[in-house]
């Protein structure tokens, strides 16, 4: 069984992985080396025959607090990293770059999570904020303990939400913008009631629901699984939920270059703690 940096790989019942974001003093945030490990686990358990059902989870007492602003490492996404996608222009300056880096590590890294031919089930505890909520989503099922939170806080930061932008598709078009206009934290009770999570349950039970859901799904046929999920996405894909989430992502993008014409900065830093501001402005 391979080893990361930033991800535990466990293995609770032989059809089972369970894979768990291990930065608990960050809440999980992903800085790029969690980004590529996740990914890189994600595609051994794919790969692996004896893995039917794949459960991402978080340790400690949150879930993801999403893309970390704070990192300050040097290592650049598609340079450091095996590209996982086929954009280049890592090197580029500026805005090139910059559109480069977000296909990668944002926008292209989620589609292949949600498109992993083998179930997947988000165990989610706790704070489940922006880049966080792109991962749940990313996964085929939600599993969340009852202290769960949810939150897209990015118009805050003068951008129009998280890249992987499926909000109308999990919570319907005007649920939707009050998530995004407002910021506000939605309970797992409330994202339950949307459709967005599938179960809520005692945050003392939820490692044990969970990996029951996963077994129970697990002791279906492999291949019937993998053919189901495949029709479930392709019945969303042509109500073009893809082409939706790329002309967003372009948008995104705009948002970005608005920012940087109006701050000198990629987000406006109203919205930014202080200590935030010189790292994302180099990002």
């Amino acid at each position: 069984m391979s080893t990361y940096e930033t991800v535990l790989v466990e293995r609770p019942d032989p059809h089972v992985a369970r894979i768990v974001m291990n930065r608990p003093a960050a809440r999980n945030a992903q800085n790029l080396q969690m980004t590529y490990d996740l990914n890189a686990a994600l595609d051994a358990a794919a790969l692996d025959d004896s893995v039917k059902v794949i459960i991402v989870a978080g340790s400690g007492p949150h879930f993801s607090g999403g893309h970390d602003l704070r990192a300050t490492t040097k290592n650049q996404a598609g340079e450091d990293f095996p590209p996982i996608g086929n954009w280049g222009g890592f090197r580029e300056p500026e805005a090139h770059g910059r559109f480069a880096r977000e296909q990668e590590i944002y926008l292209q890294m989620t589609r292949r999570w949600r498109n992993l031919a083998k179930p997947t089930i988000a165990e989610i505890q706790g704070k489940c904020f922006a880049g966080g909520l792109m991962i749940a989503w990313a996964c085929d099922l939600i599993i969340a303990a009852d202290d769960a939170e949810f939150c897209d806080p990015v118009v805050t930061l003068g951008v129009c939400g998280v890249e992987w932008f499926v909000h109308p598709f999990e919570l319907g078009p005007r649920k939707a913008k009050e998530l995004l206009f407002t910021a506000d934290a939605w309970s797992a009770n409330e994202a339950h009631r949307l459709g967005m999570v599938n179960q809520v349950v005692p945050a003392a039970e939820l490692s044990t629901y969970t990996l029951a859901m996963a077994k129970r799904i697990a002791s279906k046929p492999a291949f019937a699984l993998k053919m189901t999920k495949e029709a479930v996405n392709r019945a969303v894909d042509a109500t073009g939920q893809q082409t939706a989430i790329d002309q967003a992502f372009g948008l995104h993008q705009l948002c970005h270059a608005f920012n940087m014409q109006q701050f000198g900065i990629v987000v406006d830093p109203a919205g930014l703690h202080p200590s935030f501001r010189d790292t994302v402005k180099k990002a």
